[in-house]
């Protein structure tokens, strides 16, 4: 299947997080926003990932400490509106209720507006906070391809010793209970060795 254009997708970026555990890098501003390797900052690596691999419709969501975040997103990443093309930071809003993000779903569901001003085919989710380089399309290839609800990107990684956290050992049968049957009996052996931890990068389909 031919690879979906950047209006046919819009990209969500998380960036809403205390980053409690950078403290005191993030004493006056979101983890996102901690600056890295000079003028840049963490979000960088993201945005950087999303416009590379043609994906150029980018909403940031903010919540803590948002001032210094925004401020680097309309000075650093502009692209050309009249195309299409937009990296919009989009402070909390409070629409379902008054209260902040209660965690990465909520912040979804509180911004589901933004979907449906839109209208695009695809969504593509992912954490403001992380360093890594990543070209998307091979990604959003797979998950148009196999005609898939929803893709979810994820590293193999030594299977954790029985004191570790239950979320690493039920993800990659979570995962494969929601894959073709045919998979299933391959993914049960490889969580026997292996766990998948996530990389906070989600591809769906436009809900309806």
């Amino acid at each position: 299947m031919k690879f979906a254009q950047h209006r046919d997708v819009l990209s969500m970026v998380l960036a809403g997080g205390m980053g409690e555990r950078l403290f005191p890098l993030t004493r006056d501003r979101a983890k996102p926003a901690v600056p890295f390797g000079g003028r840049y900052r963490i979000i960088d690596f993201v945005l950087n990932n999303l416009v590379n691999s043609g994906l150029r419709k980018i909403k940031v969501l903010t919540q803590f400490k948002s001032n210094s975040l925004i401020e680097h997103i309309i000075r650093t990443w502009r692209l050309t509106f009249d195309i299409g093309e937009f990296v919009d930071p989009v402070p909390a809003q409070m629409r379902r209720g008054p209260h902040w993000f209660r965690g990465t779903a909520d912040a979804v569901y509180q911004n589901l507006n933004l979907i449906f001003d839109e209208e695009p085919q695809h969504i593509c989710i992912f954490g403001g906070d992380h360093i890594y380089t990543m070209d998307v399309k091979p990604m959003l290839l797979f998950h148009q391809d196999g005609d898939h609800d929803l893709t979810i990107a994820a590293l193999p990684v030594p299977s954790p010793r029985p004191r570790a956290s239950a979320s690493s050992k039920w993800m990659p049968r979570a995962v494969s209970s929601a894959s073709r049957r045919s998979r299933r009996r391959r993914a049960d052996s490889l969580a026997a060795r292996l766990a998948l931890a996530s990389m906070g990068t989600t591809s769906s389909r436009r809900p309806s």
